[in-house]
């Protein structure tokens, strides 16, 4: 299935698709006697709302209604809670939020939804909102979370009993950190920060819901990464319907990142808006709306001590974080606590660790998950610790690490925070990184760059991750003309699921790749599936693709048998064909679905269609797997300004078996750049009353092409043993290697300079001011 000198790739099937503006995203959806949502958002951080005045918003031109809060309780609907708490995954139970659709009683977030207008058109609706006046009165506001756990913070949720506090999830063995530290010969102690960011996905989000009254359901075509989840927590929690009664429609999707992987309020309000106008209901989410109420990323401050020997053998971690849950515990904000923790260890043979992850309520929009959801801040720090022993020691970047590293005859290896890896060649990887990426040539390039007025730093970094959570299902089936269709759970929304998967069967079954069609994203159309996200797709959709192949070619044998006048047993099936063994009799596949169609003769006895249903489990069902890979990066920096340039990036990744290498290398790629926004400029900013000050373009910059330096990329292949395929996810790795790698190679820079520490974004004023005063003080 990947693509070779004999078998090169032609692109992906989706692209031509997206080349030539043929796509459809929810944007593009117009439905007849359409309307608007504008919605009224809260201007404080903490408040309780006293009254909110619609009178002059429903007298506006085009309006239809104005709904508040108030109406939310009259017409009975729910609030939502978290996707699942800590608890679901062995953690402490933690202090669940309930979230309101639109809030009637207190506002804990500038952002939060405090009324509606629906409106002829988008403009109308706006200027609707805008008239609406709410009376507030003002809250103490607290921002960060770790102030936010003082005994005199302003406390966001009145009965929870620990505070601000959600839930603090212990891990490791304290009496064992404790011993090895008191026999260290080494100690190192940090701070680190990961700033929040925003997933800024190219497309904002949109909605559009449809109530219709004659069939008393409801359609919502939204931009999700999981419909299904979109459905089941809008009927269940918001609407209290069952969940047959609403149709969730993900078409096209334009990025996703962890945004869109969960509901939102919009979700439900444009159905809930449309049962009451009569009319369907569309919201388009303008980049500032969004980036005010999109769900945000990272956000951690931890505090870490490393204990090693004088030959750099690390010994023990212990740290201490707290981690921004925002004002509300939202969506699927429970897996990046836990990661942010279990990957502290990445590819080394540590002995003991002492670990805690505070999540923390702050008056601050939610977090949730966003590309690599907790793996980047444990890889931050596992490495940054590592850069900062081996310039303690006076160490080579990589022989340090190479003394470290999990050796393959240890696997499965276990981990001191529970994590059991079962494949990895990560000494290897090292030095295939030094090879790829010219380790020795470096002295040369620092030379020309002295000569030009400036220094060169370089890194050399090790990442592990875990992927493919939770379950999944997928379906094969003939069309009675012998074409295939795949019905797929998973959702892809960029990763060419509709090209890989086709491929797959497409070999498997010896049918044309033209006579597949891909079928993803409805669920009137896909009994179930969990969508994508957390680099789950290639093993779970992959292998449940796998045992749907498996599970038609055992009902196209009945049909076979009876055919071809031979026992079930008999037959063999391979290149397409059904063959009887050690005979000359064979039928193809296609001739055999056709069969399964017709209106009398066997498909009388064996049932009408062939379809075939695969399912496979992950965590904690079965053993997930675990990529991982090692990234140099160089960069140059003026002394003089801080200007900073990253000259040149290597990244070598374990991908267990490829399934397409163009596809895998297009992930990596993606991935480095938003990585390389987190290290050098991307930062939500929020002043002490909780207002965002970065809220659009002019103030948040995100990484353009002329920032991204060539990328030298090499995978390999080391087969996971935790699936039939032996695949390893690839869809955040890059988001994970590079943050440390680009800060790491900039500190190589800067410390003869007598910059020793920098925090994420290493913008250039950042930087021009760490200089300054490492100049000052010598």
């Amino acid at each position: 299935m990947k693509d070779t000198p004999e078998k090169p790739f032609k692109g992906r099937l989706e692209d031509r698709r997206f080349l030539t503006g043929k796509g459809r995203y929810v944007a593009d959806i117009t439905l007849a006697r359409q309307c608007y949502m504008g919605q009224v958002l809260s201007t404080h951080a903490h408040a309780r709302i006293l009254s909110v005045d619609t009178s002059e918003a429903e007298t506006m031109p085009g309006v239809i209604a104005v709904l508040t809060g108030a109406d939310c309780a009259a017409d009975g609907l729910g609030t939502v809670p978290p996707f699942f708490m800590p608890s679901l995954w062995g953690g402490p139970e933690g202090y669940a939020t309930q979230r309101k659709i639109l809030v009637d009683d207190r506002v804990r977030c500038v952002g939060e939804r405090i009324a509606i207008v629906i409106a002829e058109t988008a403009d109308d609706a706006r200027v609707a909102a805008e008239t609406i006046m709410v009376d507030y009165a003002p809250l103490p506001v607290v921002t960060d979370a770790r102030a936010a756990t003082e005994a005199d913070a302003p406390k966001l949720w009145d009965d929870n009993e620990n505070g601000n506090i959600s839930v603090s999830i212990p891990m490791g063995d304290k009496a064992a950190t404790e011993a090895a530290f008191a026999d260290a010969e080494v100690t190192i102690k940090r701070r680190l920060l990961s700033p929040r960011i925003a997933p800024f996905s190219l497309e904002p989000r949109v909605s559009v819901g449809n109530y219709d009254e004659a069939d008393d359901r409801y359609t919502l075509y939204t931009s999700s990464q999981d419909p299904h989840g979109v459905r089941s927590n809008i009927a269940r929690n918001v609407l209290k319907i069952a969940e047959s009664r609403l149709r969730v429609v993900s078409p096209d999707v334009g990025g996703g990142f962890g945004l869109k992987a969960h509901m939102h309020p919009e979700d439900a309000l444009v159905l809930w808006a449309s049962k009451h106008v009569g009319r369907p209901v569309k919201w388009l989410g303008t980049r500032s709306e969004c980036m005010l109420t999109d769900t945000q990323g990272r956000g951690q401050e931890i505090e870490v001590e490393i204990a090693a020997t004088k030959a750099g053998k690390l010994t023990a971690i212990r740290a201490e974080a707290w981690t921004n849950l925002g004002a509300y515990f939202w969506g699927t904000a429970t897996p990046p606590l836990f990661f942010a923790m279990q990957l502290i260890p990445n590819i080394y043979d540590v002995g003991a660790v002492d670990l805690t992850n505070h999540a923390v309520f702050t008056n601050l929009p939610p977090m949730s998950v966003y590309r690599g959801a907790g793996r980047p801040e444990a890889t931050y720090l596992a490495e940054r610790m590592m850069d900062e022993l081996a310039a303690e020691l006076g160490m080579d970047q990589a022989e340090i690490r190479k003394i470290n590293a999990i050796a393959p005859d240890a696997m499965p290896y276990t981990t001191a925070t529970g994590m059991t890896y079962d494949s990895g060649a990560f000494a290897d990887m090292i030095d295939a990184a030094a090879r790829v990426s010219d380790w020795s040539g470096y002295d040369a390039r620092a030379e020309e760059s002295r000569a030009k007025g400036r220094v060169r730093g370089r890194s050399l970094i090790s990442y592990v991750e875990v992927a493919g959570v939770m379950n999944e299902r997928m379906e094969i089936k003939f069309e009675p003309d012998g074409t295939v269709t795949i019905v797929a759970g998973t959702h892809s929304h960029g990763q060419g699921h509709a090209t890989v998967f086709s491929e797959m069967v497409a070999d498997w079954l010896s049918v044309p790749v033209e006579n597949i069609r891909y079928v993803q994203g409805d669920t009137d159309k896909v009994l179930i599936g969990r969508g994508t996200f957390a680099a789950r797709s290639s093993m779970l959709g992959g292998t449940a693709l796998l045992r749907a192949k498996d599970a038609l070619i055992e009902r196209a044998k009945l049909m076979a048998a009876i055919l071809l006048e031979a026992d079930k047993d008999s037959l063999d099936f391979a290149d397409g064909m059904f063959k009887v063994r050690d005979s000359n009799k064979a039928i193809a596949l296609t001739e055999v679905a056709k069969m399964y169609y017709i209106p009398a003769g066997p498909a009388n006895a064996l049932g009408l269609g062939l379809t075939g249903e695969g399912t496979s489990a992950g965590k904690p069902g079965a053993a997930p797997n675990y990529p991982n890979g090692t990234m140099v990066c160089e960069v140059e920096v003026d002394p003089r300004t801080g200007a900073l340039t990253v000259d040149r990036l290597a990244a070598l990744d374990d991908v267990g078996r490829i399934l397409n290498s163009t596809i895998c290398e297009g992930q990596i790629h993606g991935g480095i750049a938003q990585g390389m926004g987190q290290a050098l400029m991307e930062e939500m900013v929020f002043d002490e009353d909780g207002q965002l000050t970065s809220g659009s373009l002019m103030d948040y910059c995100l990484p353009r092409a002329e920032h991204m330096p060539d990328i030298a990329s090499e995978l390999s292949e080391v087969t996971c043993t935790t699936n039939p395929l032996g695949v390893k996810g690839i869809g955040e790795s890059g988001a994970i290697g590079a943050p440390v790698a680009i800060v790491n190679a900039v500190l190589d820079a800067v410390r003869p300079l007598g910059v020793a520490h920098i925090d994420m974004p290493v913008t250039q004023a950042k930087l021009w001011s760490a200089l300054r005063d490492a100049e000052a003080a010598q």
